[in-house]
């Protein structure tokens, strides 16, 4: 968009696939659409999603930690 070159050509110089340029260039459009609103909704979304994720991320980490142990009790018996 900025350099004014075709897509096939940006993409060849990026090492990338035209569609995957493609699909970038939209999302960039789009995210230029955008109100500051919409912004600031999509990242207390994505800050919620995190912090669901990490204490996901957190419980699973416990569980695997209990699966050890009792494997080590089994193995040791």
């Amino acid at each position: 968009m900025e350099t004014g070159k075709p897509a096939p050509e940006v993409a060849k110089d990026q090492g990338t696939n035209e569609t995957t340029l493609a699909s970038w260039v939209s999302r960039a459009k789009r995210a230029e659409k955008t109100t500051p609103e919409d912004k600031d909704a999509l990242i207390a979304r994505l800050t919620a999603e995190k912090a669901a994720l990490k204490k996901w991320n957190k419980e699973l980490g416990m569980e695997r930690d209990d699966v050890l142990k009792r494997c080590m009790v089994l193995w040791v018996k």
